[in-house]
């Protein structure tokens, strides 16, 4: 039996994304959104394209990382729990250029976010070519815990408390979703994550941990994200900062905000596209590697159809 057998199987593959966390090359633990296949052996199934490959390059570096499934927006669920996985990844440095190896993977990715499919599109391959330039990421699970549902803790409310003078920085974009997930670090380095209810402060963003939650002070961050119930119009944000303890709770003390995607302006797609190609040719130039040659009819065949495009895919 698999660690992973102790969570509610079912549950965890109806999520249509979960928080994924690596550590950075100076130890700080970074989140994104992710899709994520369960493998019949336990193991979880992620990849990442060449233009996002930091997740890859710190998973190399430092294979512990953390997952977690805390918003069931698309699944079909609910009052689904939350699940929380922590465990150790391996990315091998070889390009997928096909589906092949990961068949089950796009399979699910076309079928639960349909409008990537148009990529596959003659008129719009040059553009998209990035987005199916991937690696894989596997990991081993560990660690699992089982929380409440989401709803649950919305039900509970942010803490109240007088408006700050200074809003801390984030705030603006913090204050546009109902919860966010922290990423931070336990006694071991290892990396945590909880979905928690941020309340700006003048001294930054104070914190309710779950007791589960084996965050300790030191470098973390706060990621945002939403997405429809076609994994479309997704936006995410990430804070990254300085966790501390604050009395009985804990205060994360912003320093940088990080919005991959833009922050929703109409000339936000040719920026990223613009910077997706440019760290596409990063990656290949700094492994003296030829830009390899995406098989798109093999992609084609596997996504049976096409989608319409309005919205940022996954990367």
């Amino acid at each position: 039996m698999t660690v992973l057998a102790s969570a509610p199987l079912d549950t965890l593959d109806a999520y249509r994304t979960c928080e994924f966390v690596t550590l950075g090359r100076d130890g700080a633990p970074v989140a994104w959104p992710a899709a994520v296949r369960r493998n019949d052996d336990g193991t979880l199934l992620l990849t990442t394209s060449l233009a996002f490959a930091q997740k890859a390059l710190n998973v190399r570096r430092d294979g512990r990382v953390a997952l977690l499934w805390s918003d069931p927006t698309g699944s079909g669920l609910e009052d689904a729990p939350q699940i929380f996985v922590g465990g150790l990844a391996v990315c091998p440095d070889d390009i997928m250029t096909g589906p092949e190896g990961a068949e089950d993977y796009w399979r699910m990715l076309f079928e639960r976010q349909p409008h990537s499919r148009s990529y596959l599109a003659p008129g719009v391959r040059r553009l998209m070519e990035w987005y199916y330039l991937r690696l894989l990421i596997t990991v081993t699970p560990e660690q699992v815990v089982v929380r409440p549902p989401l709803a649950s803790l919305l039900a509970e409310g942010a803490a109240t408390g007088a408006e700050p003078a200074a809003p801390p920085l984030g705030a603006g974009q913090l204050a546009r979703y109902p919860s966010a997930v922290l990423a931070a670090r336990d006694k071991t380095g290892a990396p945590v994550l909880a979905r928690t209810l941020p309340m700006a402060t003048d001294a930054g963003f104070a914190l309710t941990v779950p007791a589960d939650c084996a965050a300790t002070a030191g470098p973390a961050s706060l990621l945002v994200h939403r997405h429809d119930e076609r994994l479309n119009h997704m936006r995410n944000t990430l804070v990254r900062g300085e966790l501390r303890q604050a009395g009985d709770g804990w205060l994360l003390v912003p320093g940088r905000v990080v919005e991959p995607m833009g922050s929703g302006r109409p000339s936000d797609a040719v920026r990223v596209l613009r910077r997706t190609k440019q760290a596409t040719a990063r990656y290949l130039e700094r492994r003296g590697l030829p830009r390899p040659r995406v098989r798109w009819e093999a992609f084609r065949a596997l996504a049976g159809g096409r989608g319409r495009s309005c919205g940022h895919p996954l990367p």
